[in-house]
């Protein structure tokens, strides 16, 4: 499975856990549309990160061999942008909700993404581009 195929999974789960067990009502009407923020940015960030790969010639999928080490834009701030994308709009889809058991699946999306994307991607990278992913990992986070 992709990025995109559990971030599907882990929105389900949000409605879900907002319908079945919402235990409490934390974010109410209007404040819950600041959750429109959250969500937007999220996009913006992946449209944005996803163009400088497409720019760049080089691929978007996970565990393919990457032709270019991009190191401006989104990825000046982080080395996974996408991924940081990804957890914030779920971010902005729990808040928007507005109950409290939709904000535990995003901890557990974010750890999965880093464990079964980041750490190995980061090896590849290492092992792709050498020094130039030494010095960019220096000096940019992981997430943010």
């Amino acid at each position: 499975m992709l990025p995109p195929a559990f971030l599907l999974v882990s929105i389900l789960a949000m409605a879900a856990l907002h319908i079945l067990a919402p235990v409490s009502r934390i974010v109410a009407f209007p404040w819950n549309l600041l959750g429109l923020v959250a969500l937007a940015c999220g996009i913006l960030i992946n449209v944005v990160a996803d163009r400088a790969f497409r720019t760049a010639g080089t691929t978007v999928k996970p565990f393919e061999e990457s032709t270019a080490l991009i190191t401006s834009g989104v990825y000046r701030v982080s080395r996974h942008p996408m991924y940081l994308g990804l957890v914030l709009i779920l971010v902005g889809i729990a808040v928007l909700l507005g109950s409290l058991t939709p904000f535990f699946v995003i901890p557990a999306f974010a750890v999965l993404l880093d464990r079964r994307f980041v750490v190995l991607e980061e090896r590849m990278l290492e092992q792709r581009f050498g020094e130039s992913w030494v010095e960019y990992k220096a000096g940019v986070r992981r997430w943010i």
